[in-house]
């Protein structure tokens, strides 16, 4: 992920493929998450969530940590296993497997602690190309309003975190699509924001 504009590298870039199976599975829940679509189009989202947002991210993770890449190596296993653990959660409740009736507030307290978690990973982005920046702003930002609408019941801030959380998506596939196409190209052609210069 940290190279997402360098030119020239022998090795294909896994933030491509990491990226867009992160954004492409978080615009369709977040569209649920906005009540544009219908909360009943969950189920949907759970093959997709296994197997395009969680295995997909998952194996750019680890050709992340083929390339020494810290920082998308750690993002892509922790997105790739979050995609996971709420496609779980869903089959799981919606087949008598658990009962989340007497949870509570445990879900929203759940995706609060991812939101803690994209903040830190959002810090590590200042020295990282700009779309990145923004990704991880959008979504610690989307974590953290739909951990407190679910674990105050409070559906407005839901939708909040699902119109966030289109914007979120449509950034990562954004930078998967400009990862491909100057890779492509050999040169510039989509623009990702430099990787500012820090002492």
């Amino acid at each position: 992920m940290t190279d997402v504009v360098q030119q020239g590298t022998p090795e294909a870039n896994p933030a491509a493929l990491g990226l867009v199976g992160f954004g492409l599975t978080t615009v369709l829940l977040s569209l649920i998450n906005a009540g544009l679509l219908p909360a009943g189009g969950e189920p949907v989202v759970i093959p997709l969530a296994l197997a395009f947002g969680g295995l997909i991210q998952i194996i750019a993770g680890i050709f992340e940590f083929r390339v020494r890449n810290t920082f998308g190596m750690t993002a892509f296993l922790s997105y790739g296993a979050f995609w996971w653990w709420f496609a779980l959660l869903l089959l799981f409740a919606g087949n008598g497997v658990i009962d989340l009736s007497a949870a509570g507030p445990t879900v929203g307290v759940a995706l609060l602690l991812w939101g803690v978690f994209t903040l830190y990973m959002w810090i590590g982005t200042f020295r990282l190309p700009k779309i990145l920046f923004l990704i991880f702003l959008t979504l610690w930002v989307t974590f953290l309003l739909l951990g407190l609408g679910a674990a105050t019941g409070a559906q407005g801030l839901t939708h909040a975190g699902g119109m966030l959380g289109i914007v979120c998506g449509g950034l990562a596939m954004y930078g998967s699509f400009g990862i491909v196409t100057n890779a492509t190209f050999g040169r510039t052609v989509i623009p990702l924001g430099a990787t500012p210069v820090l002492g």
